[in-house]
């Protein structure tokens, strides 16, 4: 088997899932996002055919795979037209630092909820005035007797009026140094003290994002995730597999983009034949799928890494993938609207939609200027710019 190609395996994965995704499709999507309902049912078979948790533990209700299998999993849903953001937040991310760092009885807890979508995990780190500077956190944790109290601030946390729970990032004082350190706190969505307003998007997308306040949040002594004084490691866990996610994610969209535009470029005539006949047209798709296939082998590659315990090399790649994802996926999303001509801005073709979430890709899970910080830094050796 060539090291450049998948496992037989992962590659009926791929097929089956994207078998089932396309029961649903774009139009499904497209319907419940506007109508304000969730694509429930879509989830729901997800987790029945165990591919939510199919990163998770088998002794957890998993599939017991790789952060490859679920990234794939992710991309195919995306290129039927159904790119589910919460896969990148609840397996991924939450799943995969409970798998490491969680207790025998955190894991009991929670995992085989997050593997059949009845407890949901959302992820809130992000802060209104710490940004992409995990180090500025505000959000405090402090004793109190057996229990801890948090207060702080979130923001663009996604889909908290899907989740059961959220995955807390917060700071507390160690005792001995007087230092504050990164603490993990899972969070009941109905504990008293904790709110959340939802911010208007422009996105199409069932999955919404919200500002979350907490004002002294009474969590008990096992709600703690993993060792109190784990530091940067714990916190850090998810967001290789949040990376290699959000690669997928933008490549299955742009897949989808693409397939649009491909589509239209056969069947439409406007001079002599199909305007896919004409390189101004042909030219700039066959460009999209060659940046694509790029991106989707160095997400693979990140993905395989990060699967062998290679963390830093993961790292790397996982913050490369992301980036050239993202311009995959907005350029892709760009050309499939300029393919379909004044159709491209109609609610019909499904393309539009695309510019925006595609363009959020390039700012989130984390922006391109902070990959190329990472990138010129730690690839490149240059000195620290922040």
């Amino acid at each position: 088997m060539s090291t450049f190609s998948e496992t037989e395996e992962r590659q009926e994965l791929r097929k089956q899932v994207a078998k089932l995704a396309s029961k649903y499709g774009r139009e499904y999507f497209a319907e419940k996002a506007r109508s304000g309902e969730k694509t429930t049912d879509l989830w729901l078979e997800l987790g029945r055919a165990g591919y939510l948790g199919i990163n998770v533990p088998e002794e957890y209700g998993g599939g017991g795979g790789g952060i490859g299998d679920i990234a794939a999993v992710c991309e195919e849903l995306a290129a039927q037209g159904c790119p589910m953001l919460l896969m990148v937040v609840s397996p991924a991310i939450c799943g995969t630092v409970i798998a490491k760092y969680g207790t025998e009885e955190q894991k009991q807890k929670w995992l085989p909820g997050i593997c059949d979508r009845t407890g949901t995990m959302a992820f809130a780190i992000t802060e209104p005035d710490a940004g992409t500077n995990t180090h500025n956190i505000t959000t405090t944790a402090r004793r109190d007797g057996d229990e801890w109290v948090l207060k702080g601030r979130k923001i663009w946390i996604s889909g908290v009026d899907e989740a059961s729970n959220v995955l807390v990032v917060a700071r507390a004082e160690d005792a001995k140094t007087g230092k504050v350190k990164p603490v993990l706190f899972v969070v009941p969505t109905d504990a008293p003290g904790f709110e959340s307003n939802a911010i208007p998007m422009e996105i199409v997308s069932p999955e919404k994002q919200f500002q979350v306040f907490i004002d002294d949040v009474r969590l008990p002594a096992d709600a703690l995730v993993g060792d109190e004084n784990g530091g940067l490691a714990q916190l850090f866990a998810g967001l290789n597999p949040e990376r290699i996610m959000a690669s997928s994610f933008n490549t299955g969209i742009a897949r989808f983009a693409l397939d649009r535009a491909v589509a239209y470029a056969k069947e439409r005539e406007v001079f002599q034949g199909p305007i896919g006949g004409h390189q101004a047209i042909a030219h700039p798709l066959a460009q999209s799928h060659i940046e694509i296939e790029m991106a989707r082998l160095m997400t693979q590659k990140a993905a395989a890494l990060y699967d062998e315990g290679d963390e830093f090399a993961a790292g790397e790649a996982a913050n490369m993938a992301k980036y050239a994802s993202a311009e995959a996926a907005c350029d892709a999303a760009d050309r499939a609207v300029q393919t379909h001509g004044g159709f491209g801005a109609s609610q019909e073709y499904g393309v539009a939609g695309l510019l925006v979430a595609t363009r959020v890709g390039r700012i989130a899970p984390v922006s391109r200027e902070m990959i190329l910080n990472f990138v010129s830094m730690h690839s490149l050796g240059l000195p620290k710019s922040y």
